[in-house]
């Protein structure tokens, strides 16, 4: 049999959920609109009102309006006869892009009494673009020796549109030589092929002009076309071979246009035409694309301005083409670099207007802190005059309370003048300034000496090579900062090599081994030198590693790796040892020449969380990885065959996120006192929030069940806290608590913390917390 208490509470239960369910019942479903794109402004939507259950009449005498995301106004509500009209002709691939669907979520807001409906707007796609190549024509040089079934790749249209209405086949005009085939890419989109059917003969046809067909699926379809160019040419036995696979290189976000931003290098062992070079960017799209490329020199310049909160690295590919069409492919990956460009943002969430005199430590203001910068410029530091009686104490995460010292007398000081200073680390530093009436350096000691990866480094270089070549070593690392740091490197005395130390963007050094002798295998098969890494320290200190370069026959073919660029996902939770991905390279060359090992290049043992399998080139987890510390991580794998020839390929291994974050609670508006006597009165709006991502940012809110409030949620993850019915002040005066829980179900944690209910007469509660910024005391007038 139940107990008293029991039904009490199964009873606040039913009521509070009838009462929820009736605020909420015509909303509490998204109702949800389709009409296609580019329909005219003007046109009728639907009739709101009527499709939610509400009188006309009622729109305007409750201040009834549309809000929906964003300042750019897409609909308006005609108040009088409750339809809703579209405010102007909407573009699904301006709105949405690629999304697909394309739901444009908006509420109505009815002001007296306060209710929220909840509304979709679903654009769908006409086939209102046509596939277009970005170039007219494509020309292919195609040496005479061919094996027919060679694939040579083309380059793709671009169709704006979704789904059927996109891209979906390809076909090349008839001819006996070649057919195209039609493959999908890992993004979806349709990339063509041209494969050789039949041999080619420069001299019984010298050139081939054909017409690529791209087409969609639309009703009707649409397509766009390109003319392929095909010229025959006598055999070109060297393709251009770039300096690097990969390069690397950083440009702040504020360079000027036509800065330089590398200069790619690729040589052709073939004399005349046949060796010339001349350099593309592969694929260019130039619509977002910000670089272009010296077709003679190799000078890649920025030709956009660049913004590091958009988009912080690009890839782009650059393809080198000889006078015999043969051509060569690298990755430029550009990694754009922060520059301290946007001011700190201050945000005032709570202000007293009055401070109490002869209280100790009173709060004086809340308020959070912004900086939409990284790194160091992102960094921000608080502070208020010194000769103030005023203490800024932290909170949450950027977030601070601005608090008294000391009991303050009035007589004595009637008003302060409070300045709050936020500053970044930035450089420059830039700062803002807030006005209310009512940072450490540890001096570097040079306690760490340059110590290098390994203790010894093994180069195998081909006798044929010729003086000046340059060879990348493994740098040192160094914990110490600025002059403490590594500063340079030199080698042992030797007649055959010296060393260059290069400064890196990053800040570092590395060194590289120049050949100044030709190595003479038959006469030295080995050298061993000693490289030393100084710092610049009092007294300096210094580490060594010893260089092993043994003298090889040639050897013609370098390892390949089965990709250029691999990309892997790992939840930040994985466990040690855990198999990220397998790399995979291959060498021509028969014997030791042809045996591949693997190895991370230029590997940084503080803070790389990866290892390497050098047999197998299987990569797993040796450190603990963390979601909120770094998103993503690239790394330079090297294959190195038996005769010292290496190939590189990069890695963009991505963190998924697990529920590691607690959620957060913002007080947005608080009333107190409550007036008694009157239904439904508003006490608080808040909003939540967490840091984690999907479902693990999912928070829910509850408050004690023998309260007479409701929590009701507004729009987004904002909540109010309203009366249940009419209080009476001379019963009772209340306190109340919100508990939030996260995604996985697995963290609680109150900001609102509870205080001792009190029966008026009796005495004000006392709060056993020491922490007072949360808390609440709801009295009445």
């Amino acid at each position: 049999m139940e107990t008293a208490p029991a039904k009490t509470l199964q009873k606040r239960q039913v009521i509070f959920l009838a009462i929820l369910l009736l605020l909420w019942e015509p909303g509490s479903e998204a109702v949800r609109y389709s009409m296609p794109e580019e329909t005219e402004s003007g046109s009728f939507v639907a009739t709101l009102a009527k499709d939610l259950g509400l009188r006309v009449g009622e729109l305007a005498t409750r201040g009834a309006r549309i809000h929906y995301k964003g300042n750019k106004q897409l609909l308006q509500l005609d108040v009088t006869t409750g339809n809703l009209l579209l405010y102007e002709k909407l573009d699904r691939e301006v709105l949405c892009g690629a999304t697909d669907p394309c739901i444009l979520h908006f509420q109505l807001l009815l002001e007296n009494p306060v209710q929220f409906f909840q509304a979709d707007l679903q654009l769908t796609d006409i086939n209102d673009h046509s596939p277009e190549f970005l170039e007219r024509e494509m020309l292919l040089k195609i040496p005479e020796n061919v094996q027919t079934g060679t694939v040579f790749p083309l380059k793709i249209a671009q169709d704006f549109d979704i789904g059927s209405n996109t891209i979906q086949n390809y076909t090349i005009s008839p001819n006996s030589h070649f057919h195209v085939v039609t493959h999908n890419r890992g993004d979806g989109r349709k990339y063509p092929e041209l494969v050789l059917d039949k041999p080619l003969d420069r001299e019984e046809g010298p050139e081939l002009s054909l017409t690529l067909t791209a087409l969609d699926s639309g009703a009707p379809p649409r397509s766009g076309t390109t003319a392929v160019r095909i010229e025959v040419v006598d055999i070109n036995d060297n393709a251009p071979e770039f300096l690097q696979s990969v390069y690397e290189v950083q440009i702040p976000e504020n360079s000027p246009l036509n800065s330089l931003v590398v200069a790619v290098s690729a040589r052709d062992l073939d004399a005349g035409t046949n060796g010339n070079v001349a350099y593309a960017l592969f694929q260019g799209d130039e619509a977002t694309q910000p670089f272009v490329i010296d077709e003679i020199t190799g000078e890649i310049r920025l030709k956009r301005a660049l913004d590091f909160e958009a988009t912080r690295y690009y890839n782009v590919e650059i393809a080198a083409t000889d006078g015999g069409g043969l051509s060569g492919k690298c990755t430029v990956v550009i990694k754009v670099v922060d520059v301290n460009d946007n001011v700190p943002e201050l945000t005032m969430s709570t202000l007293t207007s009055s401070t109490p005199e002869n209280s100790p430590e009173t709060v004086v203001a809340v308020f959070s802190v912004s900086d939409p910068d990284s790194g160091d410029n992102g960094r921000m530091v608080c502070s208020i005059q010194n000769d103030l009686p005023f203490l800024l104490k932290p909170t949450f995460k950027n977030f601070y309370t601005l608090v008294t010292e000391r009991p303050l007398d009035r007589e004595s000081r009637a008003e302060y003048n409070v300045t709050i200073t936020v500053t970044d680390m930035g450089t420059p530093r830039l700062k803002t300034q807030h006005n209310i009436t009512a940072a450490l350096l540890i001096r570097d000691i040079n306690d760490h000496a340059p110590e290098f990866p390994a203790r010894e480094m093994l180069l195998k270089i081909s006798e044929i090579t010729m003086p000046g070549k340059v060879f990348p070593l493994k740098m040192a690392q160094d914990l110490d900062a600025g002059s403490n740091s590594l500063q340079s490197y030199k080698i042992s005395s030797n007649p055959h090599f010296h060393v260059l130390t290069r400064n890196r963007k990053d800040g570092r050094k590395s060194p590289e081994l120049v050949l100044d002798k030709a190595l003479d295998r038959e006469e030295q098969p080995e050298l061993r030198l000693i490289l030393t890494a100084l710092d610049g320290g009092f007294p300096p200190r210094s580490g060594t590693t010893k260089i092993q370069i043994v003298v090889l026959d040639i050897n013609d073919n370098a390892p390949e790796f089965a990709q250029e660029f691999y990309e892997a996902q790992v939840p930040e939770n994985s466990s040690l040892g855990s198999l990220v991905l397998t790399v995979s390279a291959r060498d021509l060359d028969a014997g030791s020449f042809g045996e591949v090992s693997y190895a991370l290049f230029q590997v940084d043992d503080v803070n790389q969380p990866f290892e390497l399998n050098a047999n197998t080139g299987e990569i797993r987890l040796r450190k603990t990885l963390d979601f909120e510390e770094f998103q993503s991580y690239q790394v330079d794998v090297e294959a190195t065959d038996g005769g010292g020839l290496s190939g590189k390929c990069s890695l963009v291994i991505k963190v998924l996120d697990v529920n590691d974050n607690a959620p957060e609670l913002t007080m947005s508006s608080l009333t107190n006192p409550i007036p008694e006597n009157l239904p439904e009165i508003i006490v608080a709006v808040f909003s939540v929030s967490d840091a984690d991502s999907g479902h693990n940012q999912q928070v829910t809110c509850s408050i004690d069940d023998n309260l007479p409030f409701l929590l009701r949620p507004s729009v987004e993850n904002f909540y109010t806290l309203v009366t249940e019915g009419a209080l009476d002040r001379e019963s009772r005066s209340y306190q109340y608590e919100v508990c939030l829980t996260g995604g996985s179900g697995t963290r609680e944690f109150k900001c609102l913390k509870p205080l001792v209910p009190n029966i008026m007469g009796e005495g004000v509660g006392t709060d056993t917390e020491e922490n007072s910024n949360f808390r609440n005391h709801l009295g009445f007038n």
